[in-house]
This record gives structure tokens, C-alpha cells and sequence, in this order.
């Protein structure tokens, strides 16, 4: 059992979170910024995403920092527009968390896993649940050589060490998910290791999301650009899916559902 602020998410089957960043780069079709993500959300909403992580600051490698007035005055509009709806807040920045979560936010989706404590105690006072995300470096050098000795062990044991911080908090178990960070300070080898053995962080006790949606990983295995990473970005679902994740994050919604309700047959589950 998930449990996402007013919502309640029973994980008898994986969950499908779909992505709105909310940045120019991701809606150039001349409209408004704010309209067009809202317009994406409900589009993805249609799609059978059960739940909408909405970003205003990309963390992708070398990406540009946003200012904080900047960055709430692209999410904290979307989130008002989508009331009843699922929606986690993509962000490091405990003002941010907080404006989000008075808006309507039911998640905080933390790149640094409450690191901060100012966020721990912003999402300590809430309802909401909590993504605890592991990450080396910041997004501006993060893929500078990253090195581990053993990126499994590394990778679990901050994990660990963050789901048994946050308990301390007060944030209940079943308000919290894990993400090993696919893309964020490791190698493709360090990537392709954490999903062949994602299996290993179930044993955490909370939900693994497993974020490969038209990573990098999946273009140098690939070949192929951004735009153009949708067959192997529902592959890489699945395969997270069938070992361990309960939670995939994607762009392509439809597409993903579609494969998932495929898999859940065959593993005798229903699709309702």
C-alpha cells in the first residue's frame, strides 16, 4: 500500500507516472507555457497515467539552474488546474515542496532525498508521501566520470540510510518510495547494473519507480536521439517492472499502459 496524500494506491499492480516539465524546451509549440502543460496533463491523464509528476527545472546532465520565483511560477498554476488529480512535485527546493503540497501536491518527487532539513520538515508535517532519489554530484557535472566500487551496495545502502532517516522524521513507511537514480552521476555500465539487479532494492520494503523514460543510457544503446527512444523506453519499463519496480516514471503514457496491461496478463493479474 501506497500511501499518496488523500489517495491510496493498493500496488496490486505497477503504477504509471507520467512526466510534465513544465520548462520552455518541452512545450515550443508558441502557446503558453502553463496552458500547454495543463493541457499535456490531462492528455496523459486520458492515457491511464495514474499519476502526473510535474517539474519546473530540468535536472537533467548540464542542465541550467532556474530561480526559485521562477520555477514556482511555472508549476504551482498546473498543479491548481489539475484539482482530484494524483500529482507529485518534481523538485529540490523545500519552498517549492512547500508551496507545491499547499497547491494540491500529493508527492515529493526529491532528486536529494530530503537531504535538506528544511525539506524533511516541510514533508514530515504533511500527508504527502515522499520519492527518496540516489544521485552523485549535481546535475551540472554529475556524469563527469562518476566512480563506485560497487554501484549496487553504494546505491542500496544510501537508500537504506535515507528510507530509516526519514522514519526517524515521523514519514510513515507507507508513504515512502525509492528511486535508484538511473542517469544521475553513473556510467552506462553502473545503469545497466542497477536494472538487472533492481530486484535487490524490493528488499527495502517500500516501492522502487524506476526512471529510464528516453534517458541517455537508452540512446548509446540505441543509437537514437531523444525524440526517438519511445520502443526502448517501454522496453526498459517492462523489464523494471518485471524485476522489482512498482512505479514507472514516463513520457509515453499510452504506449507504456498499453505494454503493462500485456505483462499483467500474462502474470495472471487483472487490468481494471
Amino acid at each position: 500500500m501506497l500511501s499518496f496524500g488523500s489517495f491510496q494506491f493498493d500496488l496490486s499492480r505497477p503504477l504509471v507516472m507520467g512526466i510534465v516539465n513544465v520548462t520552455p524546451d518541452s512545450f515550443s509549440d508558441g502557446g503558453r507555457l502553463g496552458q500547454s502543460a495543463i493541457d499535456h496533463a490531462h492528455q496523459l491523464i486520458a492515457e491511464g497515467a495514474d499519476i502526473i509528476d510535474i517539474g519546473g527545472e530540468s535536472t537533467r546532465p548540464g542542465a541550467i539552474p532556474v530561480s526559485l520565483e521562477e520555477e514556482l511560477s511555472r508549476v504551482i498554476p498546473v498543479i491548481e488546474a489539475l484539482p482530484g488529480v494524483p500529482i507529485s512535485i518534481d523538485t529540490f527546493k523545500p519552498e517549492v515542496m512547500r508551496a507545491a503540497i499547499l497547491a494540491g501536491a500529493q508527492m515529493v518527487n526529491d532528486i536529494d532525498a530530503l537531504q535538506d532539513p528544511l525539506a524533511m520538515q516541510i514533508v514530515a508535517a504533511s500527508n504527502v508521501a515522499v520519492c527518496l532519489m540516489h544521485k552523485r554530484g549535481a546535475p551540472q557535472t554529475m556524469q563527469v566520470q562518476p566512480e563506485y566500487a560497487d554501484v549496487l551496495a553504494e546505491v542500496n545502502m544510501f537508500l537504506r540510510d535515507r528510507v530509516a532517516a526519514v522514519q526517524a522524521a515521523g514519514i510513515a513507511q507507507d508513504r515512502i518510495v525509492v528511486d535508484p537514480g538511473f542517469g544521475f552521476g553513473k556510467t552506462l555500465a553502473h545503469n545497466l547494473a542497477l536494472l538487472r539487479e533492481l530486484h535487490h532494492f524490493t528488499d527495502l520494503g517500500v516501492p522502487v519507480l524506476a526512471g529510464l523514460s528516453r534517458k541517455s543510457m537508452l540512446g548509446a544503446l540505441t543509437g537514437q536521439d531523444a525524440s526517438n527512444r519511445m520502443p526502448a523506453s517501454i522496453a526498459a519499463a517492462i523489464i523494471a517492472v518485471q524485476r522489482g519496480a512498482a512505479i514507472v516514471r514516463v513520457h509515453d503514457v499510452r504506449a507504456t499502459v498499453d505494454a503493462l496491461k500485456i505483462l499483467n496478463a500474462i502474470n495472471g493479474g487483472c487490468n481494471e
